[in-house]
């Protein structure tokens, strides 16, 4: 018993020692001091809707083509006798020019037979009236008073009329066929192709070559519904003096160098793509070689060329940032002073790289967050710093209750380095 007794005791012992050296360390340490602030919610950046006139554009792209463009073909057959020298690849053509001319002999050959035959006819006609002035005056003295057209010989003058009005109709088309064998230009403009040369022998309607006016060139801009609505345009448009078409800037490179030309929408066509849906908006330019060339430089068909078509004019519209703009009609606002996140549903009117432009949702002067923010939700606590035009940063959240703008700028400024770049 005493062996018993004398190996618990120490264990007592010590277990008493062990809980009371517990309790007076409980006693004795300090009460836990609670946090006066709450977490700190994310640093964002954030840039102030203000509110503006927008002015809409519709950019588009297209070819340019020449708004008249024709085949030279010959309309009677023969032999090319002349090819004139600006008829070649891109040469210069003026109105009423003559390009190809025809071996004309056999031509002149049959005017020449057909102002016999009208001389011949002519004599005819003089013989027949006067037979007929004879035929009514032997009628008169015998006291005829019902004689027949064919006594007064009134057939066969019709008929010597009528041979007369034929062979000259036979020496009008024989000078037709001689006028001709030569072709012309029937307006000044420029050649894009010839197909006939020296010596060759055409039939009437083949191709000789390809040429185009040079007063007018035209880009067909495909549009869809939402970009008729943003340039004002209906769909069955037509420029007039009381409904004059908006302007159209053409931007292409030409020989490395950037070159612009100011053009304007004329028509609209007659109707949509059924594949694609869309519509094609006409745009015109004048004089493209003279003064609507861009220091020399000529919009010259076949060249493909951007088009900023000029919209109609909005007024007092909110502008936000680009970045602040989250999927299609999203924004995120933060509220400096409560440092909450508010999520918003907007509606686009039109958007660019320098801004979004909404007339919904969104009030001037309220702070567009544009730092990337993951897993967003309403109410989600944020610190707010505003980025002023200039570039400097301003806390728009009170720290603990006051407006520590320095600290709290700074703060976000290092925390943001990253997203702001």
């Amino acid at each position: 018993m005493k062996r018993i007794l004398a190996l618990i005791l120490p264990v007592i012992v010590l277990a008493g020692l062990v809980f009371g050296g517990f309790f007076v360390m409980q006693m004795l340490k300090p009460p836990i001091e609670k946090a006066d602030e709450q977490p700190r919610g994310l640093s964002v950046f954030a840039e102030a809707a203000e509110l503006t006139d927008l002015q809409l554009t519709v950019e588009a792209q297209g070819d340019v083509r020449p708004k008249r463009q024709i085949v030279i073909a010959p309309q009677i057959s023969g032999r090319i006798s002349y090819v004139s020298p600006d008829f070649v690849d891109g040469g210069f053509i003026r109105n009423g020019q003559v390009l190809v001319r025809l071996e004309a002999a056999d031509y002149e050959l049959a005017v020449t037979r057909a102002r016999s035959s009208v001389a011949s006819a002519e004599q005819a006609l003089a013989r027949e009236q006067a037979t007929a002035e004879v035929a009514r005056e032997d009628i008169e003295e015998l006291g005829i008073e019902n004689a027949t057209p064919l006594a007064r010989r009134e057939p066969q003058l019709a008929e010597a009329r009528a041979n007369l009005e034929s062979t000259r109709a036979q020496l009008e088309d024989a000078q037709l066929a001689l006028n001709r064998t030569a072709v012309t230009a029937p307006f000044s403009g420029r050649v894009r192709e010839r197909n006939a040369d020296l010596g060759q022998f055409v039939s009437p309607g083949q191709a000789l070559g390809t040429i185009f006016a040079t007063d007018i060139v035209e880009v067909a801009l495909p549009l869809s519904d939402q970009d008729m609505g943003r340039a004002g345009l209906p769909l069955a448009f037509s420029d007039s003096p009381e409904t004059p078409g908006p302007e159209v800037v053409f931007t292409a490179t030409v020989a490395g160098q950037p070159r612009e030309w100011v053009g304007r929408v004329k028509r609209t066509a007659a109707a949509l793509n059924p594949q694609t849906r869309l519509i094609n908006v006409i745009a015109e330019l004048g004089d493209p070689y003279g003064e609507g060339a861009d220091d020399g430089v000529p919009m010259a068909p076949g060249l493909f060329v951007n088009a900023s078509i000029q919209g109609r004019a909005v007024e007092n519209v909110v502008r936000v940032p680009r970045a602040a703009l989250r999927g299609v009609n999203e924004i995120f606002i933060g509220d400096g002073p409560a440092g909450k996140l508010d999520i918003r549903t907007v509606n686009v009117l039109y958007s660019t790289d320098d801004g979004a432009y909404v007339d919904a949702g969104v009030e001037p002067g309220e702070l567009a967050i544009v730092s990337p923010i993951q897993a967003a939700f309403d109410g989600m606590s944020i610190q707010v710093v505003e980025r002023m035009p200039d570039g400097t940063l301003v806390s728009r959240t009170p720290k603990g209750g006051a407006a520590d703008a320095t600290g709290e700028a700074s703060l976000a400024s290092g925390e943001l380095d990253g997203a702001s770049q």
